[in-house]
């Protein structure tokens, strides 16, 4: 689903603790749209860019598209997840974990 999405081959997100996280939406961009059962995605009404992801498997976090940070973050990648349903035309070739997630 996030490869569709984002129309890439991955996408990487950055998790925080949504109630550390604030989104001012001055013009009433913001919208959410349920993806699944347990999940939904947020993204600009204007342009159509994902922005955030938020689900009940990650209860309380916000996940935000690392792409649409202007400045450094505060961590690094940790996991691949969902790696079941990786591309096969493209080689991770990194020693990050591995995670196969049921879907």
């Amino acid at each position: 689903m996030c490869r569709r999405a984002h129309g890439a081959a991955f996408v990487t997100w950055v998790g925080m603790d949504e109630t550390h996280c604030h989104a001012e939406d001055r013009e009433g961009l913001l919208r959410w749209y349920h993806s699944s059962p347990e999940a939904e995605r947020g993204f600009c009404s204007r342009c159509g860019s994902t922005l955030f992801f938020r689900s009940s498997r990650w209860a309380g976090e916000l996940h935000i598209v690392l792409a649409n940070f202007d400045d450094d973050v505060d961590r690094a990648p940790e996991t691949h997840v969902f790696y079941d349903t990786h591309v096969d035309w493209f080689r991770v070739v990194d020693d990050l974990p591995k995670k196969w997630l049921p879907g």
